[in-house]
């Protein structure tokens, strides 16, 4: 069963999936956390932790971005844009434990031209699209939103 579940969590790491504001933690990408182990914070435990969060930069582990599955994540850094106007590279370096809303953080390393890479810390279990920059990049425009 549980190698079954890590299996469905790669299929997940390589589909589609669509982009939404915050909604209460019932989406798939919130039980498929609980379902491999990861108890992440609900209701208004969630909503503190995010306020509190703000005190830190975002793209932080204290302050991670919060996304909707992995192409939540994709179409965020694809929104990044360096000081020159130029979309960063980025990759993904791998997981982080478990950030301050009680899921497993991704990390990326995101480079503009010339520079070093900066690791930005995302936390896929959210619907939620985030419009803010981490610090060092703007916001081309909105995240894209897949279509299917």
């Amino acid at each position: 069963m549980r190698i079954e579940l890590a299996l469905i969590a790669a299929a997940l790491l390589a589909g589609p999936a669509s982009a939404a504001q915050e909604q209460p933690r019932t989406n798939e990408a919130a039980e498929l956390s609980r379902q491999l182990g990861s108890g992440g914070l609900t209701g208004r435990k969630l909503a503190e932790a995010i306020a509190k969060a703000e005190a830190f930069p975002l793209g932080s582990k204290d302050n991670p971005v919060r996304a909707n599955m992995p192409q939540g994540e994709q179409a965020y850094l694809r929104s990044l844009r360096c000081a020159d106007g130029q979309a960063p590279e980025f990759m993904r370096s791998g997981s982080s434990g478990t950030g301050v809303y009680g899921y497993i953080l991704d990390a990326y390393d995101v480079r503009c031209a010339g520079k070093d890479a900066v690791s930005v810390m995302i936390d896929m279990y959210h619907d939620h699209v985030e419009r803010r920059p981490v610090p060092g990049f703007v916001v081309a425009s909105a995240p894209p939103t897949p279509t299917s």
